[in-house]
């Protein structure tokens, strides 16, 4: 059971930053109808179809190279939704963790039909926005199924358990705001930082840019979108983002005072650096591909480690017994590195 959510982990840290590369190198459409491509089981079968489809647009979003990228994540996602069957029937049967394993079943379930719908309603923000959630969501209850056990639970003073509950919300937020912003092409809407556009405050629309019934591009009315709505997408991104740091500041400076959770926040500070480094270098470098996927990979890792860290807080008693690296950073050691009594 550790060893299959721990593959099905490894797995999904693959699946959803490779499907952001997907989306982000403009091959969601690649193979335009699902669960094939072209209804055949592969692009090499669908070769045919794919160059006459290519020859009508050359500029258009099929080709081969992006079928293939499309396809490959199909089959990287089939396969972490057997094994996480897999993971729902040992745990059913072995009487642990039943509870995060069917939310797993329950998740991936909704996420082959979002996968479908993302291809046959081409793209539409909220359908694309609420995959990568999904994505997002099966990667965070595979964390938790992996190391909640080894989780060292604390008794912290004060506000830091309500203000890293804040924090874990507002990144979840976050997310969905970076999803948005993604999934309607507007990372680049904002040109410098920490403007925009030349201005310190960009003028916002928010009446077309949050509406979730609309299509790819355009206004629910169906005209195009305008500029204004995929500068206040952008802009609101950056608000979040503003928000998030000055929660986490507030849980490192309330926090660094428990001894027992400065390696956790020490890990929160590295991630979140990293992750602020990758979205300003994505707006001043033009949104290089490799960046933007790894800001997607940070936005999970941000997220998983906020999590955990609030995880630690829940109870009202510390347990005490483990020393050493392991416990700097918040878990108990694998039982081959225990010494005698520790995590008992």
């Amino acid at each position: 059971m550790r060893r299959l959510v721990w593959l099905a982990l490894l797995l999904a840290a693959i699946v959803v930053p490779f499907g952001a590369y997907v989306r982000l190198s403009h091959a969601g459409l690649g193979c335009p109808d699902w669960p094939g491509c072209y209804g055949q089981l592969s692009p090499a079968h669908a070769a045919d179809s794919i160059r006459e489809a290519q020859a009508m647009s050359p500029d258009g979003p099929v080709s081969l190279g992006k079928a293939w990228r499309e396809m490959a994540h199909r089959y990287l996602a089939g396969g972490l939704g057997a094994l996480i069957a897999l993971i729902a029937w040992r745990a059913w049967r072995e009487r642990r963790q039943r509870l995060p394993a069917s939310l797993l079943v329950a998740v991936v379930g909704m996420q082959g039909m979002l996968g479908m719908l993302t291809v046959t309603q081409l793209l539409k923000p909220v359908i694309v926005t609420s995959h990568l959630l999904g994505g997002m969501a099966v990667l965070q209850i595979l964390v938790w199924m992996a190391l909640s056990p080894r989780l060292v639970q604390i008794s912290a003073s004060g506000s830091i358990g309500w203000l890293a509950g804040l924090l874990a919300a507002a990144t979840g937020l976050q997310l969905a705001l970076g999803g948005w912003v993604s999934s309607n092409y507007a990372a680049l809407a904002c040109q410098g930082f920490p403007g925009c556009n030349g201005e310190a405050w960009p003028a916002l629309r928010f009446d077309h840019a949050f509406h979730l019934s609309r299509d790819l591009g355009e206004a629910p009315d169906g005209s195009l979108l305008d500029f204004a709505s995929l500068v206040t997408i952008h802009w609101l991104h950056r608000l979040g983002a503003l928000l998030v740091s000055l929660l986490l500041l507030a849980v490192v400076s309330r926090g660094w005072a428990e001894r027992a959770l400065r390696g956790h926040l020490s890990c929160l500070v590295a991630v979140w650096a990293l992750q602020a480094s990758l979205g300003v270098a994505n707006v001043l470098l033009q949104l290089p591909l490799p960046l933007a996927v790894a800001h997607n990979a940070g936005a999970a890792l941000l997220m998983a480690v906020s999590l955990l860290l609030r995880a630690r807080l829940r109870t009202g008693e510390t347990q005490l017994g483990p020393s050493g690296a392991w416990a700097r950073f918040g878990y108990l050691p694998p039982e081959r590195f225990r010494r005698p009594g520790e995590g008992r």
